[in-house]
């Protein structure tokens, strides 16, 4: 069928279903903001969609104004699929289309933090040896003095007891919540 000889009303229903058809760029946007909404981070994979600074911590605001307070994980804002998810006093978006599936912006976030948690769960580690291990240091690389040791010891010692501070703080304010 030629569009010389499709029905003018065939021609509009067939244009209206491509323009609500999922695209293979299924994320627009992904960003990080704190308690408070404050950006920590963002990438935005659609210049067109917010294309100033201004517009983008906007948009991040309204979004987070609408959805710090719900138990979902799905939210509608300003025409976008929106899905997140909060752990602790972090907040993480990942932003689709109006009519993307929201399982695969799902999986995207999934992915994104469970990604950031066991890159960041060597910081919470308080075993030196596991820290290193993490890290994959290899002493046979560097080889150290007995002063240097003891130097890094000390390091490790007072690391990890800022470490072990830090998560009592994490777990207070968590309580506390």
């Amino acid at each position: 069928m030629t569009a010389q000889s499709c029905p003018r009303q065939h021609c509009a229903t067939t244009m209206d279903s491509a323009a609500l058809e999922p695209t293979l760029y299924t994320v627009k946007a992904v960003f990080i903001v704190d308690n408070d909404g404050n950006r920590l981070l963002s990438k935005y994979y659609d210049p067109e969609l917010y294309p100033s600074m201004k517009e983008q911590k906007n948009f991040e605001k309204n979004v987070f104004d609408k959805t710090h307070k719900a138990d979902n994980e799905i939210a509608f804002v300003e025409g976008m699929t929106i899905v997140y998810k909060s752990s602790i006093d972090l907040f993480f978006y990942v932003v689709g289309s109006p009519q993307e599936n929201e399982l695969m912006l799902m999986a995207v976030l999934n992915c994104l933090f469970e990604s950031l948690s066991l890159m960041l769960r060597v910081i919470l580690e308080s075993d030196p040896q596991q820290v290193i291990e993490k890290v994959n240091y290899r002493a046979d690389d560097n080889p150290l003095s007995e002063q240097s040791v003891a130097q890094h010891i000390t390091e490790k010692l007072a690391l990890t007891s800022n470490v072990l501070q830090s998560a009592k703080e994490q777990i207070k304010w968590s309580i506390l919540k």
